[in-house]
C-alpha cells in the first residue's frame, strides 16, 4: 500500500516537533516542511524532527505533486488561515490546538472540509490516549451507565520566561492548557447547556496571563468541572480525568502516564464488581492519531471526532476562556 504523502507548514506551535511521528511512521511519506519565519526555521534546522527533511515556501509545499495531508503547526493566530488555505488546496489537515480564536472562521473551514470530503483532524493530545479509548469503550458498552459528573484538571508550573507569550492570548491558560481535556469532557457529555467561566490572574508575576481558570459546564442531567492553573506544582502528577456513571466511575490519573481506578456496579467482562486499578504506563502521543488520520484517508473507517464535536469544543473553550463568539 503506497505511503500518505504529508507535509508540515509551520514550525512555531509548541507540539510542531510531532513530525518525527510521521517520519517513524510506515503509514506517510514525509515531503518536507514550511516555515517562513526565518528565524524559527534557523532555531529548528538542525532539530531532530526536521534534520534533513527538505524546507520549502508554503506555495511549494501545496504544490508538491501527490501530497494529500498537511499538519498545520504554526503559532495559534496563524493555525486557522493556514488551514483555510491548504483546505482551499484540497488536502486533508492535522490543525493543532486550539483551533483558533474565530469561530465563524473554523466554522467556515469545516463546512468547506465537509464539502469537499476532506479530514479535519484536531491535535487534542490525549483522544488516543490508551485510558481514554477504554473509558470511550467503557462508556460504548454501557458499563458506566448514564454520565452524571465529569471533574478534571490539567496544570502545571509555566515559567516566566514563558508566560508573556501565553499572556498575548485572553484565552489564559485554560485556552492554552485546559483545552485538552474540555475536549475530552465534550467527548463525553456533548455540548453543554451553559458555561460558567471564572478567571484569575493569581500569581505574584507582573503580567497579565490569565492563570487560575475553572469552567463549569452544565447539561439537563450532568454537571462537568474543569480546572486548568499555570502555577501547580507538579502538576503533571495531578493532571486527572474522572467520569462518574449511574453504573460506575472511572478515574484516569496521571494523564501523561495513565492509570485507571475504575469502579463497576456489577462484574463487567474481565472486570469485577467494585474498585480496580488498571495500569497502561506511558505512551507515544499523536502515534494514535496519526494511524487513526491515515486509515480516514484511505476510507477504512470514518472519523472518530465529528466535524460538529470539533465545534462544539471550539465554541465551549471560547466560552469557558471568557472569549466572543463573534
Amino acid at each position: 500500500m503506497a505511503a500518505i504523502r504529508y507535509g508540515q507548514i509551520g514550525v512555531g506551535h509548541a507540539h510542531a516537533t510531532k513530525m518525527s511521528v510521521y517520519r517513524n511512521s510506515s503509514d506517510y511519506e514525509v515531503v518536507g516542511v514550511a516555515e517562513s519565519d526565518p528565524e524559527l526555521r534557523k532555531r529548528f534546522a538542525d532539530h531532530a524532527a526536521y534534520r534533513d527533511l527538505k524546507w520549502m515556501t508554503e506555495e511549494e509545499l501545496l504544490n508538491t505533486p501527490g501530497l494529500q495531508v498537511v499538519g498545520v503547526e504554526t503559532k495559534v493566530r496563524d493555525l486557522l488561515p493556514t488551514a483555510e488555505k491548504c483546505i482551499a488546496a484540497g488536502k486533508h489537515v492535522h490543525i493543532d490546538k486550539p483551533a483558533g480564536e474565530s469561530l465563524p472562521k473554523f466554522r467556515s473551514i469545516l463546512d468547506e472540509a465537509s464539502r469537499r470530503h476532506l479530514a479535519v483532524q484536531m491535535g487534542y493530545m490525549y483522544r488516543f490516549n490508551p485510558a481514554v479509548v477504554f473509558m470511550r469503550d467503557c462508556l460504548k458498552k454501557g458499563w458506566l451507565g448514564e454520565p452524571f459528573e465529569v471533574h478534571t484538571v490539567m496544570s502545571k508550573v509555566v515559567p516566566a520566561s514563558s508566560r508573556k507569550g501565553l499572556a498575548d492570548y485572553p484565552g489564559g491558560i485554560m485556552f492554552e492548557l485546559g483545552c485538552h481535556i474540555l475536549d475530552l469532557a465534550v467527548g463525553v457529555l456533548g455540548k453543554p447547556e451553559s458555561v460558567h467561566a471564572v478567571r484569575q490572574h493569581a500569581a505574584n508575576i507582573d503580567d497579565s496571563l490569565v492563570d487560575n481558570m475553572l469552567a463549569t459546564l452544565t447539561y439537563p442531567k450532568a454537571i462537568a468541572t474543569v480546572k486548568s492553573s499555570a502555577m501547580e506544582v507538579e502538576g503533571f502528577a495531578r493532571r486527572h480525568f474522572v467520569v462518574c456513571g449511574t453504573e460506575g466511575t472511572f478515574h484516569i490519573e496521571p494523564l501523561d502516564r495513565p492509570n485507571v481506578r475504575v469502579a463497576f456496579s456489577t462484574a463487567r467482562s474481565k472486570y469485577k464488581k467494585g474498585y480496580q486499578t488498571v495500569e497502561f504506563g506511558s505512551y507515544s502521543r499523536y502515534t494514535g492519531d496519526a494511524a487513526d488520520l491515515a486509515a480516514i484517508i484511505r476510507g477504512e473507517k470514518d472519523p472518530e471526532f465529528s466535524y460538529d464535536h470539533d465545534l462544539a469544543v471550539q465554541e465551549t473553550l471560547l466560552k469557558a476562556c471568557g472569549m466572543p463568539l463573534t
